[in-house]
């Protein structure tokens, strides 16, 4: 039974009082598209297309992970990524320097943490990010991995793409992948064909 003392119990107490281990979160509007952005503790759990269709699964997955509800709110870590992402998108900044938290399976985060060193203004393809965290075999579950990413633009999941130079997919869309890599000066071509032809594979999106 819950006692009185229980800060679980304090925090009911008052809307707007703000648990130390809640997720803050506060939306970013960037030239392309909106982000939503969270930090629990003095790490950046969220940076993540507000409005990307697996909205709910990133969420819940997070909650779940961290033992902690939303509440709206800003932090210190927050604001730097404001200021970063502010930077980025002005053209004035190439890498990040917040400190994260991944939330998510083993593989999953061996993905992510292997994105963090894609250069800015280069790419990379599926079968090459694959070859670096799992065996070739597993090109489908990265790919799925690299699609659950809630880390967006801070975790460059956008600079995968197929091994032809198609774009395949993304939780901000096409054209906000396409705007992404052109800040950061990647040419891509004219074209897109298809990554898996026959048969055609989904590639979840980042």
């Amino acid at each position: 039974m819950e006692r009185a003392g229980d800060p679980r119990v304090a925090c009911l107490l008052s809307s707007t009082f703000l648990c130390p281990m809640d997720i803050r979160v506060r939306t970013f509007i960037t030239p392309v598209g909106e982000l939503l952005l969270g930090s629990f503790g003095d790490e950046l759990c969220l940076c993540d297309w507000r409005y990307r269709r697996m909205r709910d699964a990133v969420d819940k997955r997070i909650r779940s992970g961290l033992g902690a509800n939303y509440v709206e709110g800003t932090s210190p870590i927050i604001e730097q990524a404001f200021d970063e992402l502010t930077a980025y998108f002005a053209g004035k900044r190439t890498r990040f320097e917040l400190p994260l938290r991944f939330v998510g399976t083993e593989l999953q985060q061996r993905v992510w943490r292997a994105l963090l060193d894609i250069p800015f203004g280069t790419t990379t393809t599926y079968g090459s990010l694959t070859a670096l965290v799992a065996q070739s075999t597993a090109i489908r579950a990265v790919a799925a991995a690299n699609g659950a990413n809630a880390l967006s633009v801070v975790v460059p999941c956008h600079r995968v793409i197929g091994s032809a130079g198609e774009l395949v997919g993304y939780a901000g869309g096409l054209d906000a992948k396409r705007a992404l890599l052109a800040l950061e000066g990647v040419a891509l071509p004219c074209t897109q064909p298809e990554l898996f032809p026959v048969p055609t594979m989904q590639v979840p999106e980042p």
